[in-house]
């Protein structure tokens, strides 16, 4: 695999990601000897608990500067100056400012719950046109919970990739009452492509916290965050069972990259065409939180 492409949404030109240890991503998960590593190590909580509370701490605010130049970062969307971080994972869990994140508010449309590529697969059965062929996404395994993999079976299915250089915020994609956040313990392993596409049952894995919003015409969304390696934590900052808009933060990763998985009952909604067609080319597409990505199917 070489390197990460995507498609740029606003340019529709392929792109390729800048990724931070790019060269250890591909020797743990394409190596023999890598992979004895990230078994016997890498994967392991401890590790990314470890690395996270190094990210914590006083000296690596040392690393912001190289991290915003490496990454190329846009300050201007930042709500605090670089300086004002106390931390890098002060600045890795970052607030921008609200206009730089408009919402679409159009009733009809399920917008961007985070920043980072996104897949789109209009059933969840279809993943391979991404993923390693013959390889099935399994609900049941992912939210550990029969009667739940039973409402979203032959649904709709988007994946939301948010790697380090990504503000790290996730959102509601619609309004709705929200239900507390279930979690399951797992372990720690990338979320990269060089990971999932042979991998894809990393997502049930790995450590991840699901929760239900119920809305008035997209029905019941279910919204999952999956941790990854080097991801400290998955905060959630809502109140359970109570109203939301859309748009309204629900929660934060501390450091690292991770993912958000977002599942719709059968024939709820229509993802946009150029997502759905991206991704059948094989291609993540840029995504920004409040963008809107997919339409009600009206009853």
């Amino acid at each position: 695999m070489k390197g990460i492409h995507y498609i740029d949404r606003k340019t529709g030109n392929i792109r390729q990601e800048i990724v931070p240890g790019e060269r250890w991503l591909k020797w743990l998960y394409c190596n023999p000897f890598g992979k004895l590593a990230l078994e016997g190590l890498v994967k392991r909580k401890f590790l990314s608990q470890w690395y996270g509370r190094k990210m914590d701490k006083p000296a690596s605010k040392n690393k912001i500067p190289g991290f915003i130049k490496e990454l190329n970062i846009d300050m201007g969307e930042v709500l605090r100056p670089a300086n004002d971080f106390s931390t890098l994972n002060d600045f890795f869990i970052r607030r921008l400012k609200p206009e730089s994140r408009p919402i679409e508010r159009d009733v009809n449309a399920i917008v961007s719950p985070a920043d980072g590529k996104t897949l789109g697969f209009t059933e969840i059965d279809s993943l391979d046109t991404f993923f390693v062929k013959g390889h099935q996404f399994s609900i049941e395994k992912l939210l550990q919970d029969q009667s739940l993999s039973k409402r979203y079976a032959g649904g709709t299915l988007l994946i939301f990739r948010l790697a380090p250089a990504d503000y790290h915020r996730f959102h509601f994609p619609a309004n709705g009452r929200i239900s507390k956040s279930t979690r399951i313990n797992g372990a720690y392993y990338s979320v990269s492509p060089y990971a999932v596409k042979k991998r894809m049952k990393i997502y049930w894995e790995n450590t991840r916290e699901y929760s239900i919003l119920t809305t008035l015409n997209a029905g019941d969304i279910l919204l999952c965050e999956i941790g990854a390696t080097m991801v400290g934590s998955i905060v959630q900052n809502y109140l359970p069972d109570t109203e939301v808009i859309k748009g309204d933060e629900k929660g934060w990763f501390s450091f690292g990259g991770s993912t958000v998985i977002v599942l719709f009952e059968k024939n709820r909604v229509k993802i946009d065409t150029d997502i759905i067609e991206n991704t059948r080319k094989g291609y993540e597409t840029s995504i920004r939180v409040g963008e809107k990505l997919a339409t009600l199917l009206l009853r």
